[in-house]
């Protein structure tokens, strides 16, 4: 059976030892301390990572899915919690959406029992989106000076780094929970007969987008490619920064972003980084790494991982 393991020790006012085996085909198993968790998201939280990787572009040019995920992924990083929160609201619109297609072609008098089985998946979906929503926009407010500053640093220039979320209902940043709530379910009465006719569910988080601008343009479609990458690598830092903020030390790891930087952005970088308190880097060319970020490195090849001193590892 072909499957992996993955292990990390991390320590903070504790030692642990944390572990996980994933399996193609089956389901992922995660252990702290060596007992096995119960469920593999009870894993999240204990060992903080922000990573940057050239396939976080999709963040900036992509499809919305691809911001919203990272947003979650922020939120979730943040509040570990939301994990449940994340699964409970798929597993509620799927099963809404499944209920919006059987109600398609039916008459006003077939729809009796099956409209009042609506409310109630409306209502289960406004509860779980108002909390991601609300997750969703705190992280967005205290993240973005974060980028601001990531990208001037990184790439000087007269535009800054903007990001404005924009939702399928009328929001507001002061909303409560409650409030977003009771927003989402009136949007949802208002667009019921399109939903029906559609099947499937047209209001709440999952069509929701975050437009980021440099400037008064929108990165996605105007955004040359090295604005764009410095961008990317913006909102990673900008992660990092905000879960220092948040009295968190997060692992940093940098997969091959040097490659895509000219020297003088590359020193910028190093220099915004180095103060971390652990980093990994990993590049395909070993000079493309700045002297400031020197620290130990290992040549990894068919398989085998060598330190630079020559010892297996």
């Amino acid at each position: 059976m072909v499957r992996a393991r993955v292990r990390a020790g991390a320590a903070d006012e504790r030692q642990l030892l944390l572990e996980l085996e994933i399996t193609p085909g089956s389901a992922n198993r995660a252990r702290l301390n060596r007992s096995p968790l119960r469920r593999v998201r009870e894993i999240l939280g204990l060992l903080r990572t922000v990573v940057f990787s050239p396939e976080d572009l999709a963040v900036v040019k992509g499809d919305p899915a691809e911001r919203r995920r990272f947003l979650d992924e922020l939120a979730t990083a943040r509040w570990p919690r939301l994990a449940g929160v994340r699964a409970d609201y798929d597993r509620v619109l799927r099963q809404r959406n499944t209920l919006l297609k059987s109600l398609g072609g039916r008459s006003s008098v077939a729809f009796g029992d099956a409209g009042s089985t609506l409310e109630v998946w409306d209502s289960h979906l406004a509860a779980a989106g108002a909390e991601l929503l609300e997750a969703r926009l705190a992280t967005l407010a205290e993240l973005m000076p974060h980028v601001a500053k990531a990208y001037a640093d990184i790439a000087p220039s007269n535009n800054d780094a903007r990001a404005d979320y924009r939702a399928s209902v009328v929001q507001d940043a002061g909303l409560s929970r409650v409030e977003l709530a009771a927003a989402l379910q009136s949007a949802m009465r208002e667009r019921r007969a399109e939903e029906i006719s559609r099947g499937m569910s047209l209001v709440g988080p999952h069509r929701d987008d975050i437009v980021l601008s440099l400037g008064t343009l929108q990165t996605r479609g105007y955004a040359s490619h090295g604005e764009s990458w410095s961008y990317a690598l913006a909102l990673r830092l900008g992660s990092f920064h905000l879960l220092r903020s948040d009295g968190v030390e997060p692992v940093l790891v940098l997969d091959d972003v040097f490659a895509e930087l000219d020297d003088t952005r590359r020193d910028r970088l190093a220099a915004g980084v180095s103060a971390a308190e652990q980093v990994l880097v990993t590049a395909a060319v070993a000079a493309d790494v700045p002297d400031l970020l020197r620290g130990r490195r290992f040549q990894v090849s068919l398989g085998r991982v060598v330190a630079e001193d020559g010892t297996d590892e």
